[in-house]
């Protein structure tokens, strides 16, 4: 027992003595450490969120027509051009629909032909009532015929004068049935077209919704094209720095495949969010992604100008045991926590807006070293 104390007594001295150890070697000797003074400065201000690639003017092509689709001539991906074929739906009935009124046209012609000549035999008809009721009239005059005979020949007259008038109007109802099979027609051959489905504009197909066999009606989407050229990401920027973002501000977008692309500020809403106080500010990509998906994600990074103030290395801040942000001021050759608010970043220094006043000595690179341990700048840092 004596021994198996001895031994444990021991143990506990030799863990005393590393521990003395170690505390001696990280607060007895000082550490060389890179060092930095916190001065004024200028650091470019962005404002940064997250968003997604949207298209500016989306287009869904949709059935108009009932009808099922008999051939689907584009797929996801393909670049398409203004009127090409995208899509065709069976068009039987309504064919058959435009050779009736074709039919009915015709008809119709041929009845118009018919009353324009009743016209011109009610005008001949009408001019030949007129040339005998001036000859029986002079005849009367002499006394060679009677007045009934004038008055025969007046009653032809009106009475051709009526066929003249009937006539007319024969052939302004054919003329008139005429425009209106001529209306139905170009209705018809609208519909008809409605079957072939091509591109309003230069696009690029995101969305096949329809297949071959599909039965449709009208409303039903078929494809949906975007304009790789006006492409843009929609993000969100809160209402307390909006004002700092304007119309063709440069900014930059990287895509979730690390794509990174430059961009423009293109439009700032007018309306806020009531929940979240924030607002629609949309950058549009100045080159086409290579690969790119509507809804896809992205983040935005805006130029909005500069912020000055006191400025640290952005690999001089750490935290202490409670979570604090701060950094690690070199005072009396031993490092003390300072706690600090900080602004706007970049890959190397931050600023910071509450804490530092300027010209304090701070560690540049705050990992691994402790807050209460002795420093020494090192060799080639600042003082």
């Amino acid at each position: 027992m004596n021994r198996r104390r001895l031994v444990a007594l021991a143990l506990v001295a030799l863990l005393l003595l590393a521990a003395g150890g170690a505390a001696t070697w990280r607060f007895g000797r000082a550490v060389d450490v890179p060092v930095a003074v916190a001065a004024q400065g200028a650091i470019a201000a962005r404002v940064v969120g997250p968003g997604t690639v949207q298209a500016r003017f989306p287009v869904t092509l949709s059935a108009r027509v009932n009808a099922s689709v008999t051939q689907v001539h584009a797929d996801v991906g393909d670049v398409v051009r203004q009127g090409q074929l995208l899509v065709t739906l069976d068009d039987r009935d309504l064919s058959a629909r435009r050779g009736v009124v074709s039919g009915q046209q015709q008809a119709l012609l041929r009845n118009t032909d018919g009353a324009r000549a009743a016209l011109a035999k009610a005008q001949a008809d009408l001019e030949l009532a007129r040339s005998k009721q001036r000859r029986d009239g002079d005849l009367l005059a002499q006394g060679f015929v009677a007045q009934a005979v004038v008055d025969t020949s007046n009653a032809a007259l009106d009475a051709a004068t009526a066929g003249v008038d009937a006539a007319k109007a024969a052939l302004a109802a054919r003329e008139a049935d005429a425009r209106t099979l001529a209306q139905e027609a170009r209705y018809a051959d609208t519909v008809l077209s409605h079957t072939r489905i091509v591109a309003p504009m230069d696009a690029m197909v995101v969305q096949r919704l329809c297949e071959t066999g599909n039965t449709v009606v009208p409303g039903t989407p078929l494809l949906k094209l975007v304009d790789p050229k006006a492409l843009w990401v929609a993000t969100r920027v809160d209402e307390s720095v909006v004002g700092r973002v304007q119309p063709g501000q440069a900014a930059s977008i990287r895509l979730r495949s690390g794509e990174l692309l430059p961009g423009k500020v293109a439009r700032i809403a007018r309306q806020s969010d009531a929940a979240t106080r924030e607002l629609d500010v949309h950058v549009a990509f100045d080159t086409v992604p290579q690969r790119f998906a509507i809804d896809q994600e992205a983040e935005v990074s805006i130029a909005v100008g500069e912020d000055r103030g006191i400025l640290v290395p952005l690999a001089a801040l750490t935290r202490d045991r409670t979570g604090r942000q701060g950094v690690l001021i070199v005072d009396g050759g031993r490092t003390r926590f300072q706690p600090v608010e900080t602004g706007a970043a970049d890959a190397r220094q931050v600023l910071i807006r509450k804490g530092l006043a300027g010209g304090e000595t701070v560690v540049a690179v705050a990992a691994g070293v402790a807050a209460n341990q002795r420093v020494r700048p090192a060799s080639g840092a600042a003082p």
